[in-house]
């Protein structure tokens, strides 16, 4: 396993599992960055969310686009705009309640080929966390793990959108997001290169990496610059373009050339999948004689082929593709599903899970004289036809000639000259900073005793909590003195009682233990700060049930104004939310303090509401829960006599009949048979008024109906 052999992996990971650091993990094409991050997927403690640019990108990496899980639009977000509250409403978006159950529990964002997310992305990612999860820190606190190669491809950015990013960013890249820049975060960079094996072939992609393109370079690459190359078929050679209209144009007339029959294959697409992920053609002709490619792992199991494997059809009918690889092996295809992933909180774990939105089945297959060279990244050839004298962005050149296993399976189609290397000073800048950042063992060991004590503290800060408690006491002051004095009083008392028995005590106790950790090797096993947690943890469940359980409970109280009870029922409901998620998060901690313990213990209680906040709200509201309505009609008789009723008395005050009663209310009369005015109110488009005016009579139908 490369993991338990590469050292860099093991620091990598364990900076991931043991701290709360920002990683930006790179390397050259070819060093494992995808075989770690699956690893470290089925591995990793933390709750994980994967997210990628592209829509091909986050289907290869197991997780879903940037813009889709954030609901982000693809235009230029302005920082300043959205501190100003300027900013597009695009970026505003509402998210669903398990949407932000996700986002409030989320321990570790991984951001795959960060080299092609733009800076104002990161940003508004930043943003949507910050919403959510903790408004003081970049990322609301979650911790990133950023992957790819700054020399593969960079983001791109049109010149309308630059112009607007220009005051705001010194370039379009990741690295110099506002919020990154206010963030702590370590590099480190695998060097150990698994794709090529030849040495003089890993030098020369690493000269041209690290902008040492010197003659020698260039003569050495040229070399494989042959003139009129015709590739023979059976050695599988893919041609790589800079433009798409060029592989497009040469894969339809390789097609065309083949003699015989072509056959067109249809995708089956389920639910969710959308058009820009499709890892293959929806609609897939094919002949007899046919380059393709493989476009994705084997899931047998038996690795007969892999995403990039190239090979020919020997044999091609409705319902049967053979196919013979590089290596003269036959292939008997079958088809292949791709999952479009979507990230849900599991109701009875309270886990993230992973839950497949849609999917797309399709022969792994399509035609592949030539793709090009953005479509080739994180792909591998045994043989590869190169033109890239067209190149016109930044990583083209080094893309395309890192895809090679070999220097001898590669063919330029014209020579390579100095101007086809594209570089950003912007990004040597930065990389020659990489070594700086790359941390060692002393960096790991700190960063771990930090977040140790970072979440131990944590567990005793109470300030948060002290604010929403006196908000909530504001507003009972405001709203409800003359109506509930007593309650006023609790609440003034509490409040303060709450900043002496909790906040303050809870203040001393962070101090203890920074005092107790700090400089201490073997903190995690020192009995002295379990002990001290423990005690504390006791101390605070203790005072803080006899201090709020009462008060929570004396909080349902009727308030007939509208303004007044959602002002208030708002800020109580904020303060026991916050006190409930820290309540169990103590709870946790009874028998020992742990990071993966507490961590887990935190997302929990960030996905489950207190259970008196439901009551409270329930009861202090004059308006009862909606209940759910069928759509099928019940009690067709009652049905009939409602609309009737309805009809006549539209007919007579000249309106409408859904001015009269809603259709929606109608069946849900007909379908819940209501007795009382409470239950009538429970329907969905009925209110006080519909009561007020017509409750007596439509109770009398009702009644009447029943007594049928």
């Amino acid at each position: 396993m490369i993991m338990q052999m590469n050292q860099q992996f093991d620091l990598a990971f364990n900076f991931l599992q043991n701290t709360g650091t920002h990683l930006f993990l790179t390397g050259k094409a070819g060093t494992g960055k995808t075989t770690f991050l699956k690893k470290l997927k089925e591995v990793s403690p933390k709750r994980m969310i994967v997210v990628a640019p592209t829509g091909v990108a986050a289907i290869n990496a197991g997780g879903v686009t940037i813009h889709s899980f954030f609901q982000l639009p693809f235009g230029p977000y302005i920082p300043s705009a959205n501190k100003e509250g300027n900013q597009s409403n695009n970026y505003t978006n509402k998210f669903s309640r398990d949407k932000i159950n996700i986002i409030r529990s989320m321990d570790l964002l991984v951001i795959d080929e960060v080299s092609m997310v733009r800076a104002d992305l990161l940003d508004a990612i930043s943003d949507v966390l910050c919403r959510y999860k903790d408004r003081t820190k970049p990322f609301g606190g979650v911790q990133l793990l950023l992957i790819g190669d700054l020399q593969q491809l960079a983001p791109v950015a049109k010149d309308d959108e630059w112009n607007l990013l220009k005051d705001h960013y010194s370039s379009t890249f990741f690295f110099d997001s506002k919020a990154l820049s206010e963030s702590n975060y370590y590099c480190i960079e695998l060097t150990q290169v698994y794709r090529q094996n030849d040495s003089s072939f890993i030098n020369l992609l690493n000269n041209i990496r690290e902008n040492r393109f010197d003659d020698d370079t260039l003569h050495c690459l040229n070399q494989r610059y042959i003139p009129d190359f015709k590739p023979d078929d059976r050695q599988g050679y893919i041609t790589l373009t800079t433009h798409n209209y060029q592989a497009q144009q040469l894969n339809n007339r390789k097609l065309a050339e083949l003699p015989g029959k072509s056959y067109t294959f249809q995708a089956e697409i389920n639910n969710d999948f959308p058009e820009y992920s499709y890892p293959t053609d929806q609609h897939l002709e094919l002949k007899s004689g046919a380059q393709v490619m493989f476009v994705k792992n084997d899931s047998s199991g038996e690795h007969r082929y892999y995403n990039g494997k190239i090979g020919k059809i020997v044999f091609i009918n409705p319902n049967k593709i053979t196919v013979v690889g590089e290596d003269g092996n036959e292939i008997q295809v079958e088809k292949e599903t791709w999952s479009n992933v979507k990230y849900t909180i599991n109701p009875e774990t309270k886990e993230i899970t992973e839950t497949i939105a849609g999917t797309f089945s399709q022969y792994p297959l399509k035609t592949a004289w030539a793709i090009t060279i953005h479509k080739s990244q994180g792909l591998t050839f045994d043989h590869a036809i190169i033109d890239a004298s067209a190149a016109f962005s930044h990583g083209q050149v080094y893309v395309a000639l890192s895809r090679c296993k070999t220097l001898e399976g590669l063919v330029l189609s014209s020579p390579i000259t100095r101007n086809a290397m594209i570089k950003d000073l912007r990004i040597q800048e930065f990389s020659s900073s990489v070594a700086t950042k790359q941390p060692q063992k002393e960096q790991l060991e700190l960063a771990q005793q930090q977040y140790f004590l970072e979440l131990a503290i944590e567990l005793f800060n109470f300030e948060s909590i002290q604010q929403r408690l006196q908000y909530a006491a504001y507003m009972v002051y405001t709203h409800l003195q003359k109506l509930y004095p007593e309650l006023n009083t609790q609440y003034a008392n509490t409040r303060d009682a709450f900043r002496s028995v909790i906040t303050e005590v809870g203040g001393r106790f962070q101090q203890q233990l920074i005092r107790m950790v700090t400089g201490n090797p073997n903190y995690r096993e020192d009995e002295a700060i379990q002990e001290r947690i423990r005690k504390g943890v006791a101390y605070f469940i203790d005072h803080i049930d006899s201090l709020c359980t009462s008060l929570e409970e004396n909080s349902a109280v009727e308030i007939d104004n509208k303004e007044s009870r959602k002002a208030v029922n708002n800020a109580i409901s904020k303060f026991t939310e916050e006190l409930h998620q820290k309540q169990e998060i103590l709870k946790a901690c009874q028998n020992g303090f742990s990071v993966v313990c507490y961590l887990t213990a935190k997302a929990k209680a960030s996905i489950e509401p207190p259970a008196s906040t439901k009551k409270r709200s329930e009861r202090s509201s004059s308006q009862p829960a909606k209940v759910t309505v069928s759509s099928d009609i019940l009690h067709p008789d009652l049905y009939n006599s409602i609309r009737n009723w309805r009809y006549e008395l539209a007919t007579e005050k000249g309106l409408p009949p859904y001015t009269i009663l809603q259709q929606k209310a109608l069946l849900g009369i007909v379908n819940t048979l209501p007795t009382s005015s409470r239950e009538l109110l429970a329907i969905p488009g009925i209110g006080k008024k519909v009561i007020e005016n017509y409750g007596g009579v439509l109770l009398e139908l009702v009644e009447k109906y029943k007594n049928k």
